[in-house]
């Protein structure tokens, strides 16, 4: 729970860049907002506000392009990530927080530096390929809110054309935050809160649907992945500075 006006609104605006953001770049809502979420709420709201807030832009973002679906590329990933949604659950209630600071900053800098460098994994073809990614977006989605990493390698891998990846990415981000919410509930925060929230989706919906006419999808993604690394790095760095002085 979020406390005062200041609290709420630097809330609101970590939500509406990152819905901003996805919109543009038909992903990247728990990359960019997830850390910054974090630090703000602490790692388990932190975590499960992102897992709503990036459901609820994925479900907007699928209304354009729900035909473009390829349900039977979807059907190994999603099945995978719910048997590991649980795990990443049940790691993330029992570790310290400080530990799931790093951890997550850790995960989220790792995974952007993968998609940077469009890393190709003979394991992540083909079914096994599918099996393997889905599973550890869901571990990741659960315990730290950033399961796209996972996806986009497999699509990397995959050789999926842009057009290809964003509606099944939106796809898949509507299933697996909504296992993670299933496992873990729903965040706590105050009714104001819940307002500005609900505002800055909307808000950052209609802005990135705009700003996608004037920035092309090349920059957009550049911009998306320099803010995770940022995010990552310096909640790894939190992390790392609380377990050096407890």
């Amino acid at each position: 729970m979020t406390g005062g006006w200041t609290a709420d609104l630097l809330l609101g605006g970590i939500v509406l860049l990152g819905a901003s953001v996805q919109r543009l770049a038909g992903m990247g809502f728990a990359l960019v907002a997830a850390p910054a979420l974090v630090l703000l709420l602490g790692p388990s709201q932190g975590v499960l506000l992102s897992n709503a807030a990036s459901g609820v832009i994925s479900v907007i973002g699928l209304v354009d392009g729900w035909r473009r679906v390829r349900l039977g590329a979807m059907v190994p990933l999603v099945a995978a990530a719910a048997c590991t949604v649980p795990a990443g659950a049940w790691v993330a209630a029992r570790l310290p927080q400080q530990v799931l600071l790093a951890g997550m900053g850790a995960l989220v800098t790792a995974a952007v530096l993968l998609v940077i460098a469009g890393t190709r994994v003979p394991a992540l073809r083909g079914s096994g390929g599918a099996v393997a990614a889905g599973a550890a977006s869901g571990f990741m989605n659960s315990s730290a809110g950033v399961g796209g990493p996972a996806l986009s390698l497999y699509a990397v891998n995959a050789d999926w054309t842009v057009r290809e990846f964003v509606p099944n990415a939106q796809f898949y981000g509507v299933a697996v935050n909504a296992l993670s919410l299933l496992v873990k509930g729903v965040p706590r925060l105050t009714g104001p809160a819940w307002l500005l929230v609900t505002a800055a989706l909307a808000g950052g919906a209609v802005a990135g649907r705009a700003l996608g006419d004037h920035i092309p999808e090349r920059g957009a993604r550049r911009i998306v992945l320099l803010l995770a690394l940022a995010g990552g790095l310096t909640t790894l760095a939190k992390g790392l500075w609380e377990l050096t002085v407890t």
